[in-house]
């Protein structure tokens, strides 16, 4: 690709997609790279939104009865096994170790700063762009949230992620062109906006507080 192609890319990123999604099994999932795979979890993804919608069954009564029956199987193999001088089930260590609770701590950790952080900046008025951006999300969730349920919601969200991250690197070049477009629109609009009803009403706040 030229350089006039580098230079339209979304966030001025120097890396792939692949490179971005973390370069792994997740980002070949993802983008189609094991395709199988990314067929067989749509599959029963789709089996399971089928069996949740039509069965009646909800995910908590669903998993207690997997783990019951599954229960049942093993207590009664372990039983059998030992009246008949059989090994009993070949099961894994079940723990989890320390070092792996404190890396999940920390990233959990991490993470919830940063999102304490940005909500500590947008409430004190200091970002107003990300303010915008963070209500246009929230306004997005909140109709989302009232046209369907939660378990409706994930699968369709899951698609879009398996679909449109896949899309999207195949006509890339063609979408950074009309996304920088636009968003270079807005910006100008936005700029425009600032200039003429943020500032007159930060400047008749001022000529208020100086008459009070």
């Amino acid at each position: 690709m030229g350089s006039s192609a580098d230079s339209e890319r979304l966030f001025n990123r120097q890396r792939t997609l692949h490179e971005i999604l973390g370069g792994g099994l997740v980002a070949d999932v993802i983008l189609w790279r094991q395709k199988n795979l990314t067929l067989g979890i749509l599959l029963v993804t789709l089996s399971a939104w089928v069996v949740f919608e039509k069965s009646g069954y909800t995910l908590l009564s669903l998993v207690s009865s997997v783990l019951l029956l599954l229960m049942s199987i093993l207590f009664l193999w372990a039983k059998s096994a030992a009246i008949l001088n059989r090994p009993a089930p070949p099961l894994p260590q079940l723990q989890l170790s320390e070092e792996m609770v404190n890396e999940m701590a920390a990233s959990i950790r991490s993470r919830v700063n940063v999102l304490l952080s940005v909500s500590q900046d947008i409430s004190l008025g200091k970002d107003s762009r990300l303010f915008f951006k963070v209500a246009a999300y929230l306004l997005l969730i909140y109709f989302a949230g009232g046209l369907t349920d939660f378990l409706t919601l994930s699968y369709t969200s899951l698609v879009m992620v398996l679909t449109i991250p896949a899309l999207y690197e195949r006509c890339e070049d063609y979408v950074d062109k009309y996304i920088m477009m636009g968003y270079r629109k807005l910006l100008q609009l936005y700029v425009k906006l600032d200039e003429e009803y943020l500032n007159r009403f930060q400047n008749w706040v001022l000529e208020k507080k100086k008459l009070s």
